[in-house]
């Protein structure tokens, strides 16, 4: 056991060289682009603590990832009494706001498991993008915030994009250790407790109540900062910045990563971006393939690509890249322990 909690720190602390120096061997638009995949790499690893290890299914997640950047936006453009709040310090708020909008989610949805509550959370993830063109007054309807543009701190000699790059993967690499924390203490252990069966979890005397509704404010927490930073980095927030798609994307990215691996949510991260953005290459690949004539340009081939991908991931590595990479580690560390 001690000799696997040093590997995971090790893993931590190369994870953390790495994050470190990666911004001197990229361009400066490559730094944004890892600056996103880490917003995303946050709302993963709070999806992965809700529906990984305490096993509650939520298809809602980009609607809690827009409660965070619309309070950013409201409290940077519109201010609190009057006084302007700095984007960086809306950053926690932000996470509060998610969190107490996850406890109230989590708390009706007590009773439901498997696919009603995939469903409840989906209809949340549908109905949010309406509020904003409800209450266009103070969210902006459909045109949305303007937010300032992101701006290191003074007297900080660094890019806009290299700053918002060690912001995001600074406040990631802290809630990481968080959630690893967590998911090894007590908690966690009384979650994948509810995750393999509710009757024995209840027999053993954990409160499901308890811990299903704190796995639920968390998660939604870590959505709701991976929101702000998104906001932040865009500098405007509208429906269309958190789509309903945002959700399902979520729950891809967390299928390929895997589950339960918080670091092979990286993967997961990287190839929700990456298809976002890069659809269209992937689709001219695939069109290469026999039976297949994918346009490129249709506004639905992202989704298209995302099922495929979803697909592929389920047949040929179930357990994610996260599971994968246990598989092919599991001799090495098998042989170590042995030793030890």
């Amino acid at each position: 056991m001690r000799l696997k909690l040093l590997l995971e720190l090790l893993g931590f602390v190369v994870l953390a060289g790495i994050v470190a120096v990666l911004p001197r061997l990229i361009s400066d638009f490559r730094a944004r682009e890892v600056a996103i995949v880490g917003m995303y790499f946050i709302a993963l690893v709070g999806l992965s603590i809700l529906t990984g290890y305490s096993g509650q299914i939520s298809l809602g997640h980009g609607a809690f990832m827009a409660i965070g950047g619309y309070t950013t936006a409201i409290l940077t453009v519109n201010g609190f009494y009057g006084h302007h709040v700095r984007d960086l310090w809306t950053i926690p708020i932000a996470g509060v706001v998610a969190g107490i909008a996850g406890l109230l989610v989590g708390v009706p949805a007590l009773r439901l498991s498997g696919l009603y509550l995939a469903l409840i959370t989906f209809g949340i993830a549908v109905s949010f993008p309406q509020l904003p063109k409800k209450f266009d007054h103070f969210l902006g309807g459909t045109t949305g915030k303007i937010l300032n543009l992101p701006k290191p701190p003074y007297g900080l000699d660094t890019t806009t994009n290299d700053w918002l790059y060690y912001l995001t993967w600074g406040i990631a690499l802290v809630l990481l250790l968080c959630a690893w924390l967590l998911v090894r203490g007590k908690t966690g252990r009384a979650w994948k407790a509810i995750r393999d069966s509710e009757v024995a979890a209840t027999s053993s005397g954990i409160s499901l109540a308890r811990y299903k509704t704190l796995a639920f404010g968390i998660s939604a927490f870590y959505a709701g900062v991976a929101g702000s930073l998104y906001a932040i980095a865009n500098a405007y927030v509208n429906p269309d910045v958190f789509p309903i798609i945002l959700s399902v994307y979520l729950v891809v990215g967390l299928a390929v990563g895997g589950l339960d691996s918080l670091p092979g949510l990286i993967a997961g991260a990287a190839l929700i971006y990456f298809l976002q953005n890069h659809a269209d290459t992937v689709a001219n690949w695939l069109n290469h393939l026999p039976a297949l004539s994918l346009d490129p340009k249709q506004p639905g081939i992202p989704s298209v690509v995302f099922g495929a991908v979803l697909i592929v991931v389920m047949l040929l590595i179930p357990t994610g890249v996260g599971g994968l990479f246990r598989r092919i580690l599991r001799p090495l560390t098998t042989r170590l322990y042995t030793r030890s």
